[in-house]
């Protein structure tokens, strides 16, 4: 009995110092977005207590959705009485883009097939999709590794959030502390990480363009799923399979 168990033991112990691993290689690689991403939680705090919300209510936001984007969106919408129709609506369009998001990764992460991809992909954000799609680019993505980027992404969502809106009552002009160009900073970031040549700046093109367009002729945010689709659709016409695959 204890040979067995000491047998057991032997075989999943190079396991666990591989996953410590690859969580800890997760946390690094997330690491310098917490500092860009901070700002943009305290901006959405600090306007949450404006529109009304109390700290603790725009903290459980944060908490149970977790989708930035959308939760300014719906903040935007914010009004007495609530919109409840127009909020729900708008804040399923902005979301669809991590329905793309996961049919672009879910092909190339093996290990989030299942039940536990299901409890992952409420964690995908647009920050850690982009670091995602980097990793699959030289080595398989493990679950360690994805959590070890989402864990400390949502909790500094969270904690931020908090901070802002706890704070909200003395910042009267966020715009004067700079933080709304976070945003602006964080995904220019982003967009250039992934630069593959000319290929990916008629990509962006395409897809600012359509997205512009859309946005000034159809209200509400259709124009969000309009570049994405734009986007998507110049990618699969640039796409050269026969190109190394850091240049496609």
């Amino acid at each position: 009995m204890s040979t067995n168990t000491h047998s057991a033991s032997a075989h999943h112990a190079p396991h666990s110092p591989e996953k410590q691993s690859e969580f800890f290689l997760g946390v690094t690689t997330i690491l310098p977005l917490l500092f860009a991403t901070f700002p943009i939680g305290l901006l959405f705090g600090t306007l949450a207590t404006q529109k009304g919300l109390s700290a603790l209510e725009a903290t459980l936001m944060s908490a149970m959705v977790f989708a930035g984007g959308s939760q300014f969106v719906a903040l935007d919408l914010w009004a007495h009485p609530l919109p409840w129709v127009s909020i729900m609506v708008s804040t399923l369009l902005v979301n669809l883009r991590l329905v793309l998001m996961g049919m672009s990764l879910g092909p190339k992460a093996a290990a989030l097939r299942g039940p536990k991809g299901m409890i992952a992909y409420f964690f995908l954000t647009d920050e850690s999709w982009a670091l995602y799609e980097r990793r699959v680019l030289t080595k398989p993505l493990s679950f360690s590794f994805y959590f070890g980027v989402a864990t400390p992404f949502y909790l500094n969502w969270v904690a931020s959030t908090f901070v802002g809106a706890f704070l909200g009552s003395q910042v009267a002009d966020p715009a004067k502390w700079g933080l709304d160009f976070a945003f602006t900073a964080l995904f220019t970031y982003l967009i250039m990480s992934f630069w593959r040549g000319k290929r990916t700046g008629i990509t962006l093109a395409v897809s600012g363009l359509s997205a512009v367009v859309v946005q000034q002729l159809v209200p509400g945010a259709w124009y969000i799923m309009a570049g994405a689709l734009a986007g998507m659709g110049s990618a699969a016409a640039l796409y050269d399979p026969n190109a190394p695959q850091e240049a496609r």
